[in-house]
């Protein structure tokens, strides 16, 4: 199993509800984390914070969730089995957001600032969920990849919210018109 990356066709397309969880689902999770980590250990600025399992190029509703997203030693993650947005509100607020499947670039993307989410644990147990602040945008952001969008799509034509990494791990300014506007690889148009 490899990370999928910008053009691939898959990230566009909507995943399916996982009816059985099974050792399959499982094993999609298993695969999942360990994509997750060794992407971050080839990232000493970042983070991996969560994945979709579009990002594998599996069209299942599952996505992963760091269980402390400050402490990059605890390697440990919870799995959302067909998690679904009940409610989006509070203040829409402006942040940083990368993802493992658009590589290079980040944007400063406008979103929810609380959520309510439902989903099954891996083990069947329907939960419900109230995250704000980073965590919204954590599962808005995961949950919009089970839905064949990515972070990118929020802010398409805005010229001054696309940022890259330098070499020293801060994002600077990227110059939407020669990077972005007509990047057909990052947009997915091959």
């Amino acid at each position: 199993m490899k990370i999928i990356t910008t053009p691939d066709g898959r990230l566009r397309e909507k995943s399916e509800k996982v009816r059985k969880i099974d050792d399959e689902i499982r094993g999609i999770i298993a695969d999942m984390r360990k994509l997750s980590l060794d992407w971050e250990s080839k990232h000493p600025y970042e983070l991996s914070a969560a994945m979709a399992a579009p990002q594998m190029g599996v069209l299942k509703r599952i996505i992963i969730i760091r269980d402390d997203m400050e402490d990059k030693k605890n390697a440990s993650f919870t799995a959302l089995i067909n998690p679904e947005v009940i409610k989006a509100e509070g203040k829409i607020e402006k942040d940083y957001e990368g993802c493992l499947s658009v590589p290079s670039i980040y944007g400063m993307v406008p979103r929810a600032t609380k959520v309510r989410v439902k989903a099954k644990l891996e083990d069947g147990t329907e939960v419900r969920i109230k995250a704000t602040d980073e965590m919204a945008r954590t599962l808005l952001h995961e949950i919009d990849h089970l839905n064949g969008i990515l972070f990118i799509d929020h802010i398409k034509g805005v010229k001054d919210a696309f940022y890259e990494m330098n070499d020293k791990g801060d994002l600077i300014p990227v110059d939407y018109d020669s990077k972005i506007a007509n990047n057909k690889k990052l947009w997915g148009e091959d």
